[in-house]
């Protein structure tokens, strides 16, 4: 996946000036406006908005974003109906990869929750893309994780999407919702090591304080509820403490996982076209699995698979087995792709041993 497809941030804003600045600057109409620097946002936008717009987008290129997308809404309607439709009509965008509404929490709390839950359900149905979600203002640790089972209600499993506690100080000296600057922090994170990196342990730029402070026992008490953190260290700064997904399955558990499968489905939307209308036989099966193979190949070398060997790290399996006669009567062609993703080591565990030539420390 190249760079640019894997660095995407979606932000929507209803803000009445947002439409005027847009229909001045770009193509009468023009729903989605492209953004590849900071510059053309502060140049042409910076004020506009009076929502947390600006703070996202800025926060986004402060840390290491390089491309987004701005969504306009309908301004003639209510503010949670306008963030709704604009959230259905990005079906059509094919690389996006990040969704954040920043503006969703100038909303109460009850349409809060109804917005995230949209664009929870429209990152599971497009399948290539996940959201990440602000934490409501204000909110406690039980609030907090009542949001999470709240958002959870009616969704599919895997849930594409993560949840992002407390909200940020930035150097405007406003708080406001972390969503833009950990999107920034993934495609920084995309960029130095891929998407098999988990974008957590990362210092969040653009940060000089946090709505709350958490401590370790926050950090154990709202892990096992899938809230991502950011703490404070001692001269380490603010960090993203946290790289798990809302997702009550535990294979789907880990942002970074459920990543590397997206963009394989993005990889494979993009590149294996060519097979559309081709003879259905094993001459065409040869040719997917060796072409599949090789891409993965790469995602071993590169780290993001478990395994000594390629055959330990993936299969590709596309044969006759996968495709029996009556699936290729009825056009279809199934290929079965197995990965072992290395998960993140979330936890560092130091053992210190107490004997009487002294102490032993491993880790």
């Amino acid at each position: 996946m190249a760079q640019e497809d894997r660095d995407r941030l979606l932000a929507l804003s209803p803000d009445p000036a947002f439409r005027k600045a847009i229909n001045g600057l770009f193509l009468s109409g023009q729903t989605v406006v492209p953004l590849r620097r900071k510059q053309e946002f502060t140049e042409n936008f910076l004020g506009l908005s009076t929502g947390y717009l600006a703070d996202a987008v800025i926060g986004f290129f402060e840390n290491g974003g390089s491309r987004c997308y701005l969504a306009r809404a309908d301004t003639l309607k209510d503010r949670k109906t306008a963030l709704e439709e604009a959230i259905a009509g990005l079906t059509t965008l094919t690389d996006l990869d990040l969704v954040a509404i920043p503006d969703a929490m100038t909303l109460d709390r009850d349409a809060v929750i109804q917005v995230q839950q949209q664009v929870v359900m429209h990152c599971g149905k497009q399948g290539d893309r996940m959201a990440i979600l602000d934490a409501i203002p204000g909110s406690s640790i039980e609030t907090v994780k009542q949001q999470r089972l709240d958002l959870l209600r009616n969704q599919q499993e895997p849930v594409n999407a993560a949840l992002y506690y407390p909200w940020l100080r930035n150097s405007q000296n406003r708080w406001v919702p972390p969503c833009g600057h950990v999107a920034g922090i993934f495609a920084r994170s995309d960029a130095a090591r891929g998407v098999f990196k988990a974008p957590a342990n990362e210092e969040v730029r653009d940060a000089l304080d946090l709505e709350f402070a958490i401590d370790n026992t926050v950090q154990d008490d709202l892990n096992p509820a899938h809230v991502n953190c950011l703490r404070s260290f001692p001269g380490r700064g603010i960090r993203v403490w946290g790289a798990r997904t809302l997702s009550r399955d535990p294979n789907w558990r880990y942002i970074n996982v459920r990543r590397v499968f997206l963009t394989l489905g993005r990889w494979i939307d993009a590149n294996m076209r060519w097979a559309s209308f081709e003879p259905n036989s094993p001459r065409l099966w040869v040719r997917i699995q060796r072409e599949l193979s090789v891409y993965l190949e790469r995602l071993w070398q590169a780290g993001a698979l478990q395994g000594q060997s390629p055959q330990q790290a993936f299969y590709v399996k596309c044969d006759a087995e996968t495709n029996p006669s009556d699936r290729r009567e009825a056009g279809e062609l199934i290929t079965e792709i197995g990965l072992a993703v290395a998960a993140p080591a979330e936890f560092l565990i130091i053992r210190i041993i107490h004997r009487a030539g002294g102490i032993e420390v491993s880790s």
